[in-house]
């Protein structure tokens, strides 16, 4: 019988730690939080010091029971939830709920789930970090009161369905403020003078100054400034001045925070924050390797740079072995967490291993996984690399009392760029040779026209960069903060850039207006810092609250009695009505947002928004309903998703979904069985779903019976492809 019951937060996890650790040890899972506030009611006793209730979650009560069982049949409970403030404070949930004395649990965390990190922990556990707990229990009291005393008032004056945040209300007021920007933004006019010159080759000099190249920033504002510089150029000798030339080491980025990663996945794979760190869960959780599960990266919510000793030298000496010592730093690289209030005890995001070549295990991945892997492994081995080394040369060139300057940059020693070449943020540019007094070929000369530009509109990399930066929530927030935003239409994406919707405009206005004292970047930062104190003890939990709960109190009661019903106006386009031609404005509806015509109710027409933001109208395609034989019309459904769907609806109800060619996916027919359902006898229907094969009863939809097959990972990738190939009518 076992001696030891390990507790862990996933199914995945447990099954990963179930493969290290031996006989002695049961592993179960909590699945997650077991305990929570009542969603009934506050739950907060405000005049008893905030004393919260929590009460056992409907989804966690036979979990619970299941866990007190196993939890009194054995010598000790090791604690082994997530590595973070959440993690501490569901041990910590589950050591009352379990009802569990001090003396038989032990608290175990882990940076990565290998088998030394595991057989380590058990080895050095530790007791209940109460200073944790108290901080994410704040976090949770604090987002309760702004979530239960603000929502209701919002309902009552604005809309009913709304919510407000401590800090998805910031994130919401950072996009409105930028939004604020563009819309004042004054673009100014300037001009640019170029020069093509040639010797050897052709190459291309920029206008910088006049008269003296240190003193004198040569502004040109106006058409006319850059035809007077032009005719004064006219028959202009072209000389060079000076040839200054320099070696230049480029250093290699830091290896991956939680927000570093959700923006370079961004920008460099087109993921969302959220689908980022699923996808980086399961790489942390563990992933069948062969015939053994491996946690392939480590933990993935941190904002620390650190890493251990032990992995960094491992990694030194693969890139010895597999680049050479050249590519090896003189020494050691170090990087300083710059995030206020990191948590200096965990480590940067990096692969367990950097030995598991990110090529030689794809074939044990998903696409996706393979892609956010190979990103993070070339990230972390870079950033124990040598820098690059650049040959720069710039040169001044004299053409009557104007200079003009030309630069080039020639990669001699890729270092770190030999792993991670990020070839669209610096590229060679190379000069013929140059000498001082040379003269210069001018084979023409260009003036441009160009207008100051306003500030780029935030997209899900940049957003996250601004709330890090302003010390805005933490790496566990930052991705359920975008995705609240977006649900609840505060904000829409328009070709991947964040603009605030007429109701995420008021909402903010109503928050900003009332609630300035505590609903501001400033404060949400300060209340940060203060969680962070709490979580060092260095503050008292019930204080921080205090302070929080009394200004937001008095602006409530003041709330209540000035604040007017706020109307919500439809947001106006660009498009035009293809029915009547007047301004097409966006509405929303219970399924979304959607386009309606101003001259609503005369003309009743809408459309629906893409993904994009863009109006999509019913496009007539050349294929043809497998049912009836009419033709499909492309359609865009709910959150811009599109389909197929027969032209005679509503008498033929076909629908059909779309593959990446635009061509309609045929569902496989149903497989005949001789197996027989358990509840009605009928026979059952063996089909392929996107999580692999399952039955159901042919009686269906009298019969609802359905049973999954058990399938190992490979064989569902054959099922996968095998199926794929069957769905696509080319």
């Amino acid at each position: 019988m076992a001696k030891y019951l390990v507790i862990v937060e996933s199914p995945a996890k447990e099954k990963t730690i179930s493969k290290i650790l031996g006989k002695d040890f049961i592993i179960k899972s909590s699945f997650g939080h077991i305990r929570d506030l009542p969603k009934s009611k506050l739950g907060i006793d405000i005049e008893h010091n905030f004393k919260p209730t929590y009460i056992d979650m409907p989804k966690a009560k036979k979990i619970i029971s299941n866990l007190k069982e196993i939890s009194s049949n054995v010598e000790k409970v090791y604690l082994a939830t997530d590595f973070d403030r959440e993690g501490e404070a569901i041990a910590w949930h589950l050591k009352e709920a379990l009802k569990l004395p001090n003396s038989k649990i032990s608290r175990i965390t882990f940076h990565e789930i290998t088998p030394e990190a595991i057989l380590d922990s058990v080895k050095h556990p530790r007791n209940l970090d109460m200073w944790l707990v108290n901080s994410q229990q704040t976090r949770r009291l604090l987002d309760r009161l702004v979530g239960y005393k603000l929502s209701p008032l919002l309902w009552k004056k604005v809309k009913i369905g709304l919510s407000a945040g401590r800090v998805q209300s910031v994130a919401v007021m950072i996009i409105c403020n930028r939004e604020e920007e563009i819309q004042k933004f004054i673009p100014q006019e300037y001009w640019s003078i170029e020069a093509e010159l040639l010797k050897d080759f052709s190459f291309k000099a920029h206008l910088f100054a006049k008269n003296d190249i240190k003193f004198e920033k040569l502004s040109i504002k106006n058409e006319k400034e850059a035809n007077q510089i032009l005719k004064e150029l006219e028959n202009a000798k072209y000389e060079v001045q000076s040839v200054e030339t320099k070696q230049r080491k480029r250093l290699p980025y830091s290896p991956y925070t939680t927000s570093t990663m959700q923006q370079d996945a961004s920008r460099r794979l087109g993921f969302s924050a959220s689908k980022t760190m699923m996808i980086a869960q399961k790489l942390y959780e563990g992933i069948n390797i062969g015939n053994s599960q491996v946690g392939l990266i480590t933990y993935m919510r941190t904002d620390s740079l650190n890493i251990a000793k032990g992995a960094q030298e491992e990694t030194l000496k693969f890139i010895e072995s597999e680049y050479g010592n050249k590519f090896l730093p003189k020494s050691p690289r170090i990087y300083k967490t710059k995030s206020k209030g990191a948590q200096e005890a965990h480590e940067a995001i990096r692969p367990t291993s950097a030995k598991r070549i990110p090529n030689n295990i794809k074939q044990y991945l998903s696409n996706d996984e393979f892609k956010l892997y190979d990103l993070i492994w070339k990230r972390f081995l870079a950033s124990q690399m040598a820098e690059a080394i650049y040959n720069t040369v710039t040169v001044i060139i004299s053409a009557n009392e104007y200079f003009f300057r030309a630069s080039g940059s020639t990669l001699i020693f890729d270092g770190f760029l030999k792993v991670y070449n990020i070839d669209d943020e610096e590229k060679e540019i190379k000069l013929p040779l140059l000498q001082e007094k040379e003269i210069l070929t001018l084979l023409k000369i260009i003036s441009v026209q160009h207008f100051t530009e306003p500030p780029a509109r935030y997209n899900e990399a940049s957003l996250i960069k601004a709330l890090e930066e302003h010390g805005i929530g933490r790496p566990s927030t930052y991705a359920p903060t975008i995705k609240t935003i977006l649900d609840r239409v505060y904000v829409r994406l328009d070709k991947k850039k964040f603009i605030p919707t007429n109701l995420g405009i008021i909402v903010n206005d109503v928050l900003k207006n009332h609630f300035g004292n505590i609903i501001n970047i400033e404060y949400t930062a300060h209340v940060e810092e203060n969680l962070d104190r709490i979580a060092e003890d260095k503050a008292v939990w019930q204080d921080v609250l205090k302070d929080f709960y009394k200004p937001l109190e008095e602006d409530l009661n003041e709330a209540e009695e000035k604040l007017e019903r706020q109307k919500i106006k439809p947001q106006e386009t660009d498009f035009k009505c293809p029915n009547c031609g007047k301004i097409m404005v966006i509405r929303d509806s219970r399924s979304g947002q959607f386009l309606g015509c101003s001259g609503y109710p005369e003309c009743k027409t809408t459309l629906p928004l893409s993904r994009e933001g863009i109006p999509v109208q019913d496009q007539e395609t050349d294929m043809t309903c497998d049912k009836c034989g009419s033709l499909l019309i492309k359609k865009v459904g709910f959150k811009g998703k599109e389909y197929l769907a027969c032209k005679k609806y509503p008498e033929c109800k076909t629908t059909y979904n779309i593959d990446k060619n635009g061509q309609k996916v045929i569902k496989p027919e149903p497989e005949q069985t001789d197996i027989k359902c358990e509840k009605c006898g009928s026979a059952m229907l063996k089909r392929i779903g996107k999580r692999g094969p399952f039955l159901t009863c042919s009686a269906f939809p009298k019969c609802r019976n359905l049973q999954w097959i058990k399938t190992t990972k490979d064989e569902k990738l054959k099922i996968q492809k095998k199926s794929s190939k069957k769905k696509i009518q080319k």
